[in-house]
């Protein structure tokens, strides 16, 4: 089968599987979104008024992921309420309802996942066509690669016991995948044409193999994958935390953590606060606010003396409803890789997270700092994008297309009147040291670093600017 009918294949199955699985995800432990606001939030003096707001009033989303800690935050420590802003928090079942939501405005802001915006104004295939805007990120990092136990009796194990070597992953991946069924060769990605996917594919392709022969990838809300990969109907999945930890020994024991998102791409975007067009242009000084409210709030979940706290806070029921020592791991940075041989696999990083502050192996920019959004990254996600044919070539106006769908022009502004300095470009390289394949991206040249791909959809035909 081609790609063209592969892709095709795998969208005519999208819309079932999303459903199915939305339909499973919307009843977690029975819990709902916080409307109450807290004596703490309550107690906050709002240094704008809600009347001096176009829309004071908002319909915020949030996924029962660790990357909620901001949302609870603003709630919690009443960074909305200081911003002049009444919100309603709405707990969504899935990253496509999140995205949808904002798109068919049933929320007036709520994250996404890394390339939904961007690919939203790119029209790639697999991804709903929409206006949409970010001017800031909510974290870095914060994800991890689940696998089974079934890979893990066949011979894979955590990328660090390989200590770099992708030859000798790959060598122990494909003698699995080339074997297996095609039922037992299934990956699941929150989202289609957005980075989660693009990674999952990036990790098998930089070891020679082609993803497209090696496992079929599926959509599964976040809080699913635990449930679906003990039952079998996955052997791997990426999501954010908790969902990794869940899964470990000692945990769930039914998978251990291969990699974390950081290991593949360091200092790589996660989640983007999305909003349509419109609502910035119809809404500009509650837009203001919210990305104010935002930032505070992770600013705060940056912090190291509140990283104990902030875990707590989104273990509770209304947010990711998990034990407060699974959220932990993500949030604080004790990471268990987990594993079936009674070895530890604990690492101790306060990068495993990233809200705010930017350690200096992540970043060494002046005044970089996670909320900030880099178009280079955003021509990244074009490329992998173009890659993998989500777009039939990449856009002449690659960069017109990054600009008006992240709006760093904006941030800068907004962080300024916060006092907050950002970096003066808006482009840089990545060194070859942050991929895990040792291949550097140079934004100036995005066509030549997609043509440098061996392995990619139709090859071996060559990109060119549309």
């Amino acid at each position: 089968m081609n790609q063209k009918l592969k892709r095709r294949a795998f969208l005519q199955g999208l819309s079932a599987t999303a459903s199915m699985m939305a339909i499973s995800g919307c009843a977690i432990s029975g819990s709902k979104a916080p409307k109450v606001l807290t004596e703490e939030a309550l107690a906050v003096e709002p240094i704008v008024k809600p009347e001096s707001l176009e829309k004071p009033n908002l319909t915020i989303g949030y996924v029962p992921v660790n990357d909620c800690a901001p949302f609870a935050i603003a709630w919690e420590k009443g960074f909305f309420r200081k911003y002049g802003l009444n919100v309603t928090l709405s707990r969504e079942s899935s990253w496509a309802n999140s995205r949808d939501g904002v798109i068919f405005g049933r929320l007036d802001a709520s994250p996404v996942v890394s390339g939904a915006v961007m690919n939203a104004r790119a029209g790639a295939e697999g991804a709903r066509h929409a206006p949409l805007c970010a001017a800031m990120t909510i974290h870095r990092h914060g994800n991890a690669m689940t696998m089974s136990k079934e890979l893990w009796d066949a011979g894979i194990r955590p990328w660090q016991d390989y200590q770099g070597d992708l030859e000798q992953f790959g060598s122990d991946f494909a003698g699995y995948f080339q074997k297996a069924p095609e039922q037992k060769r299934v990956w699941a990605v929150v989202l289609s044409s957005a980075i989660y996917e693009y990674f999952a594919r990036y990790l098998v392709a930089a070891t020679g193999l082609n993803p497209d022969e090696m496992f079929r990838i599926i959509i599964t809300p976040p809080p699913q994958m635990v449930t679906n990969m003990r039952i079998g109907a996955m052997q791997a999945y990426m999501v954010a935390e908790p969902w990794n930890t869940r899964a470990i020994s000692g945990n769930e024991g039914i998978g251990f953590t291969f990699a974390q998102g950081r290991e593949l791409w360091r200092g790589h975007p996660d989640r983007l606060l999305a909003v349509m067009e419109s609502f910035i242009n119809e809404n500009p000084k509650t837009y203001r606010s919210l990305v104010k409210a935002m930032i505070e709030a992770c600013q705060y979940c940056s912090k190291p003396e509140n990283l104990e706290e902030v875990a707590q806070i989104i273990s509770e029921r209304s947010f990711t409803g998990a034990k407060p020592e699974l959220t932990r791991a993500g949030i604080v940075g004790d990471y268990n890789y987990g594993g079936f041989d009674d070895q530890k696999r604990i690492v101790k990083s306060l990068d495993t997270t990233l809200f705010f502050d930017l350690p200096a192996e992540v970043s060494s920019i002046p005044n970089d700092h996670s909320t900030f959004l880099w178009q280079s990254h955003n021509l990244w996600l074009m490329t992998q994008s173009t890659r993998w044919q989500q777009i039939r070539q990449f856009p002449k106006n690659a960069d017109q297309i990054a600009r008006i769908a992240w709006r760093t022009d904006l941030y800068r502004e907004i962080a300024g009147e916060m006092g907050i300095k950002c970096p003066t470009e808006d482009y840089k390289v990545e060194p070859a040291e942050t991929f895990i394949d040792n291949k550097a991206f140079d934004p100036s040249d995005p066509v030549g670093y997609l043509n440098s791909f061996k392995i990619r959809a139709n090859a071996p035909g060559l990109f060119f600017m549309s």
